[in-house]
């Protein structure tokens, strides 16, 4: 484990010296393209099944959202929507899948006869358990591989990462026409 961080530092060190030789804006095309590096593999990881139990596997999507709706306990559709940032056919989708399979309970909201509050069942909770057992390992690791960062510089790092999702945010809400040259297309 030693050998890992210290490779990992001194991947960190020839970033560290090759930013200085760089522009802002080289640095951030060099931050925007690592953080797409990053998203691909983690398509890759979402691509696969995840068995938790003998006879229980789910997909990551599945898994994500029994978390969240373990977390916060009587969620509606709208706010898995929210905390995925996906639209809420998507999110009913998903939840009507895990209804289905039997790890998700719906029930009509008592303040309101459109909304359903969702709740997780005996099965749901095993997933949800197993899941967080996994998150503390995986959490961990990180935590040990970012043990030479201060505080400050993870804190430094996610306001960057809010910057970036901001900026995602925003296209997001942009016409998707858009030409290379940044006219909109008609």
């Amino acid at each position: 484990m030693l050998m890992t961080g210290m490779i990992l530092l001194d991947k960190i060190v020839k970033h560290l010296y090759c930013w200085i030789m760089e522009t802002k804006e080289d640095l951030v095309k060099d931050v925007t393209w690592q953080i797409l590096r990053i998203f691909n593999k983690h398509s890759q990881i979402e691509a696969h099944a995840i068995r938790f139990d003998e006879d229980v596997v789910m997909t990551p999507r599945e898994i994500h959202t029994i978390q969240v709706i373990g977390e916060h306990r009587g969620m509606n559709i709208t706010e898995v929507a929210d905390n995925f940032g996906v639209t809420k056919s998507a999110a009913s989708q998903m939840v009507a899948r895990l209804a289905d399979k039997g790890f998700v309970n719906k029930r009509q909201a008592g303040h309101s006869n459109k909304e359903v509050e969702l709740d997780l069942t005996e099965l749901g909770c095993k997933a949800f358990y197993a899941h967080e057992r996994f998150h503390a390992r995986h959490i961990a690791d990180i935590v040990n591989r970012l043990g030479a960062f201060t505080l400050s510089q993870v804190a430094a790092a996610a306001a960057v990462l809010e910057v970036i999702e901001s900026v995602v945010d925003d296209r997001l809400s942009e016409d998707w026409l858009l030409r290379i040259d940044g006219e909109t297309s008609e």
